[in-house]
């Protein structure tokens, strides 16, 4: 081999080390309290959370792809699908939890549906996702048995 095919060689080699260190410092979640549990105070009250992690993806208003948790699901309310309201509903969700942490309190009695996603309340810095959807008349509450929530306490 000549100087030049050596030189092409190593110049591969360091682009393909450079690329895959940076994708792996862009790629890795910064969020230091994933899965950790703490406790979060909005609007003056204390939120016990047993799990975080940052939003990936709203796969529709009451489902959410969490960074080391999985799919979430909003516990004990229930959104339109394929319905009016559904798009509505949904980007409410993305514009408070899409690309931030959010904190979840697992339902102890319950932590996973059939489809295994897990079942919380999710949390963001400022606000209960589940009570705002409540709230804002984009959701209905959709109690179910065993749960450790107290039926309209979502």
């Amino acid at each position: 081999m000549n100087k030049k095919t050596i030189s092409i060689i190593l110049l591969i080699i360091f682009i393909i080390t450079s690329v895959l260190t940076l994708a792996n410092v862009f790629l890795t979640d910064v969020n230091t309290t994933q899965n950790q549990t703490g406790t979060l105070t909005i609007n003056g009250t204390t939120i016990h959370y047993e799990k975080a992690g940052k939003c990936l993806e709203v796969i529709d208003a009451n489902t959410i792809q969490v960074y080391g948790v999985g799919r979430v699901q909003l516990t004990q309310i229930d959104t339109p699908s394929a319905e009016p309201g559904f798009s509505q509903a949904k980007k409410f969700v993305e514009d408070r939890c899409l690309g931030k942490t959010v904190y979840l309190n697992v339902d102890d009695k319950k932590p996973y549906d059939n489809y295994g996603r897990t079942l919380a309340i999710v949390y963001t810095e400022n606000e209960d996702i589940n009570k705002e959807l409540l709230d804002n008349n984009l959701a209905k509450i959709s109690y179910f048995t065993p749960s450790e929530f107290k039926k309209g306490n979502v």
